[in-house]
């Protein structure tokens, strides 16, 4: 369950990267460890891909020292996606800001 919570926060975090200027990989793997994410290309690539197949990214080869990197940033579909979620995560927060007066043991 989780695993299943972080995996929508990882994907919330693509969509704000890739919104603000295309993004690659490895370096995205990079990023999310910033975050205490540890990810390998295994499980993020998937992830990139469903995203681009539901419309939320799109994908541009580039051609980096010799190397060719996938960029992928985010549609319009996405931006507005992005903007949801950030609404109902705000909701959200909102409304468990007091979680620490809650006994939950």
């Amino acid at each position: 369950m989780i695993r299943d919570f972080f995996l929508g926060f990882i994907k919330l975090h693509i969509l704000y990267h890739a919104a603000q200027e295309p993004i690659y990989g490895l370096d995205f793997i990079r990023e999310l460890e910033t975050h205490g994410y540890q990810l390998s290309p295994g499980t993020l690539y998937p992830i990139f891909h469903k995203l681009e197949k539901q419309g939320y990214l799109t994908s541009e080869k580039q051609v980096v020292g010799g190397k060719v990197r996938k960029y992928y940033a985010a549609t319009q579909q996405g931006k507005d996606a992005l903007l949801e979620a950030y609404s109902k995560a705000r909701e959200l927060l909102d409304e468990i800001s007091s979680i620490e007066t809650l006994s939950l043991k």
